[in-house]
């Protein structure tokens, strides 16, 4: 039995074949195409091709993509928007869509309504809902919206009125219309929240244009009876139908499986891992064999949000990164010639001056004709390899938590452009086969589900608000995929909130399970 791993970065779209005992069988790089699937075609393609594997013992497919990502910075194929906020009028001096670029406003129609109802911050009632407030407001909208986000105030205490307008657009809509509520993807702070919610409203339709293409993809090549998965960016997978309704947590799950497979490859569990591409580096930390996640509100897009997010910190490194040298100031990056470095680079016959053509000449590297760098002098390269380290460096600063040395795991692709010895790392790890880290992680992934919500111990106690999240957090898990007689608790977080009297807990559990 095998499993296709692929994953979409930047500049390479790879692919994997592990067999039942997670024995990497084959690999195969493509360069990213434009439109990416056909990048991921290719890559399909040749690894079948390749590997000469029988087609009907695949069991499992998984896809690590940037489509969404893209979507919302390239500002394109995304949904038309419908905003409801529960919470009026108590909430009307920030409107939604505030300190949003305006280009990302008109690409979403900007359409919102304040209608009664949310909850306090201690769980009384702020206002009913009045369902013929919400119907009238539907057939206002009509067909002038393509999906629709449901925020309702501190929902993450009660959710029951979120859910009830669901239910309302569904009735009206249909059973298939694409609802967000806010309760099921962000956390507490309400217009983070909220932007998150609407964010994941607008990446219906291009989640459906991924997940049908990768289906048709594996059926072209004689795969239909494999199971397919999506990557989260938590280091674990979901399956189709859960990533349709949450599209907005593939968002940045190529560095997470990179962590992931680096975990896999390393046998390490916690430690720092840098993966560099061709493009760019990215530097995670590694906690119990899951990435970190992030603590504060991140931005994507220009937008604010406050869902889940790995603690990743992405510099302008890769193995394409162009190098110039002006008035004695060498620059290394941020821009990088990126897919086309087969083309562009010096060793490959182009006239760009890259890292790689660095890490060639300093004999770091061999790849491509090491005759067509001869001419580079020794002190430059060596002066440039400085800067590189200078770069790494200074990201991996931002991500200790303490002043000491620390172990670094070295994965991706464009990892010959690093020196041996880099300041503030004890030593360094560079597994065999870490140039597919990234589709090993994808891979060998695990399901996860993860539900957090605001308990109030002084009226429902602590072990049973435990095991009320947890059982949520498993109903979570077993949408995504996972077999519910593997899934286990892995994480708990606990935040108690001041400002509440009665003990107030923000309580995040996750847990994880194997593939059904």
């Amino acid at each position: 039995m095998y499993r296709i791993g692929i994953d979409v970065g930047g500049t390479n779209t790879d692919a994997i074949i592990l067999d039942e005992n997670h024995h990497l069988i084959h690999a195969v790089k493509s360069p990213t195409s434009l439109d990416i699937k056909t990048g991921i075609e290719t890559s399909l393609r040749n690894l079948l091709q390749e590997s000469n594997i029988n087609k009907a013992q695949i069991t499992h497919a998984m896809l690590g993509t940037t489509q969404c990502t893209n979507a919302i910075v390239e500002r394109k194929k995304l949904a038309q928007v419908g905003v409801i906020r529960l919470g009026y009028p108590a909430t009307a001096s920030v409107a939604p869509y505030t300190s949003w670029p305006e280009d990302m406003v008109q690409k979403l129609s900007g359409k919102y309504a304040l209608v009664h109802g949310g909850y306090e911050y201690d769980g009384q009632v702020l206002g009913e809902v009045d369902e013929a407030e919400i119907t009238a407001l539907l057939e206002e909208w009509g067909s002038s919206v393509e999906s629709i986000a449901v925020i309702g105030v501190f929902s993450s205490i009660k959710n029951d009125q979120e859910l009830q307008i669901r239910d309302l657009i569904h009735q009206v809509y249909g059973p298939e219309f694409p609802v967000s509520c806010s309760s099921l993807i962000g956390s507490v702070g309400l217009i983070e929240r909220e932007n998150a919610t609407i964010l994941n409203a607008a990446l219906c339709k291009v989640i459906e244009t991924t997940t049908q293409g990768f289906v048709q993809a594996l059926e072209e090549e004689g795969i239909t009876d494999a199971a397919v998965f999506l990557c989260q960016n938590d280091g674990t997978l979901m399956s189709i139908d859960y990533a349709k309704q949450f599209p907005i947590l593939t968002i940045a799950c190529g560095p997470t499986n990179s962590i992931r497979g680096a975990s896999y490859l390393a046998k390490i569990k916690d430690t720092m891992v840098l993966d560099l591409g061709g493009t760019t580096s990215d530097i995670g930390v590694l906690q119990d064999g899951f990435p970190r996640e992030s603590s504060v509100a991140v931005e994507v897009g220009d937008i604010r949000t406050n869902f889940r997010m790995p603690d990743i910190i992405s510099v302008g490194l890769g193995g394409g990164s162009i190098v110039r040298s002006e008035n004695g100031k060498i620059t290394v990056g941020p821009d990088s010639v990126g897919y086309k470095i087969g083309q562009e680079a010096l060793v490959f016959g182009g006239h760009t001056l890259t890292t790689t053509d660095i890490a060639v000449r300093l004999g770091l590297a061999d790849v491509g004709d090491k005759s067509l760098v001869a001419h580079l002098d020794e002190d430059f390269a060596k002066n440039v390899q400085a800067e590189i380290a200078t770069i790494i460096e200074q990201a991996i600063d931002k991500m200790k938590t303490s002043s000491g040395d620390v172990e670094l795991v070295l994965v991706g692709g464009g990892s010959v452009v690093i020196p041996d010895t880099i300041r503030g790392v004890s030593h360094m790890i560079k597994p065999e086969n870490g140039g597919v880290a990234n589709a090993i992680g994808a891979c060998i992934a695990q399901i996860s589900g993860q539900y957090e919500q605001i308990y109030i111990y002084s009226t429902e106690p602590r072990e049973d608000s435990l095991r009320d999240a947890q059982e949520k957090a498993v109903k979570q898990a077993v949408l995504a995929g996972a077999d519910p007689a593997t899934v286990e608790l892995v994480e708990v977080e606990e935040t108690p909130l001041a400002y509440h009297p009665g003990n107030a807990t923000r309580l995040r559990v996750k847990v994880v399970g194997n593939m059904k």
